[in-house]
């Protein structure tokens, strides 16, 4: 079969859908669990910030790539069906969550104690504490890193095609065998993931401007 080049652009269009939608996903699951374990994190229980800590260093001291194998064939063991989609998910997810919540969790010790001990001196509760005083202080700080690590969520993305996944980088992968034009393709590819990612780090740089606040 003869592939044009808008047949290659076609495709791999279609694979920059999929990764786009990945990635959110990801980030926004990633961001809710992130924020249950910032919580868990700076709890004064210490059952909680234990259990918390382990969950980070684990996820962030283990490649992205082992995660992804025990999310898609551990799964298996237990005799259910994931597909190549939700395990990709769940990973990218675990995998957000861990590095989202350290994120955070250094903003929130970034503000200073004084400010906890001026809300707590107003009869407020530590969640009231948090939820009034700290997160609003902490949320400025914290989003240009937090719009810069979504460009690491867009590129783990790629690693989701080992499992089978058809995203950009399988897609890609699967065109250069078809067409026999590897050059082509993955430099579509690139430039596919530039177009996704330049953006995402052009709204960091602002924002750390903007804000001034370090990123």
């Amino acid at each position: 079969m003869d592939f044009t080049l808008w047949d290659i652009v076609r495709n791999l269009l279609i694979g920059l859908q999929w990764t786009l939608l990945l990635s959110l996903v990801a980030f926004v699951c990633g961001g809710l669990a992130g924020l249950l374990l910032l919580l868990g994190r700076i709890s004064a229980n210490p059952y909680l910030r234990g259990l918390s800590r382990g969950y980070i260093e684990l996820f962030q001291g283990t490649p992205l790539l082992m995660q992804l194998f025990m999310v898609f064939f551990g799964i298996a063991l237990f005799g259910l069906d994931v597909s190549a989609w939700m395990a990709a998910a769940i990973a990218l997810t675990l995998f957000t969550s861990a590095f989202l919540a350290e994120i955070w969790r250094g903003c929130v010790e970034s503000i200073p104690t004084g400010q906890w001990e001026a809300s707590g001196s107003l009869a407020l509760s530590p969640l009231e504490q948090l939820r009034h005083v700290i997160l609003p202080q902490a949320m400025r700080i914290a989003i240009a890193p937090t719009v810069g690590f979504s460009v690491q969520v867009v590129k783990g993305t790629a690693v989701t095609s080992i499992i089978g996944f058809t995203e950009l980088t399988k897609t890609g992968g699967m065109l250069a065998n078809a067409t026999f034009e590897p050059f082509l393709t993955y430099g579509l590819v690139a430039v596919g993931y530039f177009i996704l990612c330049y953006p995402l780090s052009l709204s960091a740089r602002y924002l750390e401007r903007r804000l001034h606040a370090p990123a």
